[in-house]
């Protein structure tokens, strides 16, 4: 069993990186095409890389109704639409890492929000709450009290990630996840691929889509098809807190990449920013009293 865990653990340290750097990628995507445009590309070739997995995952009885699969997956697509639009644009303001750091949140945010349907929520996540705040002041606030723009952004769509885990949680249960996600991957896409078509119409063409295709591929094939794979085999045998501290560690590979490959730099304030928001993720995860209490939601996570 330990030997099991273990490599669930590594799993998921693997799939933290494939997300972290999930956000360079996101980054030079745009070097030729529209956030939605790449959004709408990548989300695409994600719910299409999927596709052979249905080969070897059988639903379960009663979990594959089309008319099921197509109302929880448009309501989850339009959650996702909203939340990776946000953080799309947002990447266009700030940098990989802030992005990275500012997302992860939602990982804070899902038991506060959960708290509106009456669950309760220990200790641990009003601390880490605390600590990821003071961390986003100091790496978002500027010293007249303004907040980046794209910080701004992928903050508010950190609310709709968090809004997301919540309903996947809610409808993973009463359907096959395989069979959901294709189908919310693919509403994500054409509704981006929609408003690209609208807002980006110079963009989004077959020269720019051939530019782009390494960037394209990473964010589709490697953060949804093959990390999502990879997530839902180690989480069989890993716990729920373990899971979630692992993957909430896409924050520092997000700067990690974003420094490595893109030459962005993080000064004092910043660092420290990060580094509290860090520690708030994994402190909301802990346990409390060396147990998590029974009636506190845990976090589903994954924001591919």
């Amino acid at each position: 069993m330990q030997t099991r865990n273990l490599r669930a653990d590594m799993i998921l340290l693997l799939v933290a990186v494939i997300w972290g750097f999930g956000f360079v990628a996101q980054r030079v995507g745009m070097d030729s095409l529209g956030p939605f445009g790449f959004n709408g590309s990548r989300f695409l070739l994600g719910a299409l890389s999927l596709l052979p997995l249905l080969l070897f995952f059988k639903a379960k009885p009663g979990q594959a109704e089309p008319a099921k699969l197509l109302k929880g997956g448009a309501l989850a697509g339009l959650l996702l639409f909203a939340g990776a639009s946000l953080q799309q644009v947002g990447l266009q303001y700030t940098t990989a890492g802030n992005a990275g750091f500012i997302t992860g949140l939602y990982i804070i945010l899902v038991p506060v929000i959960a708290l509106l349907w009456g669950q309760k929520t220990g200790l641990n996540t009003w601390t880490g709450a605390l600590l990821a705040v003071v961390g986003l002041y100091l790496l978002s606030v500027n010293e007249d009290f303004s907040i980046n723009y794209g910080d701004l952004l992928e903050l508010i769509g950190a609310l709709f990630w968090a809004g997301h885990v919540l309903l996947i949680g809610w409808l993973s249960p009463q359907m096959d996840s395989l069979r959901l996600s294709i189908v919310q991957f693919m509403v994500c896409a054409l509704m981006c691929l929609g408003v690209a078509v609208i807002w980006e119409p110079g963009t989004l063409n077959t020269t720019n889509l051939i530019s782009s295709w390494q960037p394209i591929v990473y964010a589709g094939v490697f953060s949804v098809g093959i990390a999502y794979t990879l997530q839902v085999v180690a989480q069989k045998d890993a716990p729920a807190s373990h899971a979630a501290i692992l993957l909430s560690l896409e924050a520092a590979f997000a700067a990690l990449g974003g420094w490595w490959l893109l030459d962005e730099q993080l000064d004092g304030r910043a660092l420290m920013g990060c580094s509290l928001m860090l520690v708030g993720m994994l402190v909301s995860q802990l346990p409390v009293f060396g147990k998590r209490k029974a009636d506190e939601p845990e976090t589903k996570v994954g924001t591919a």
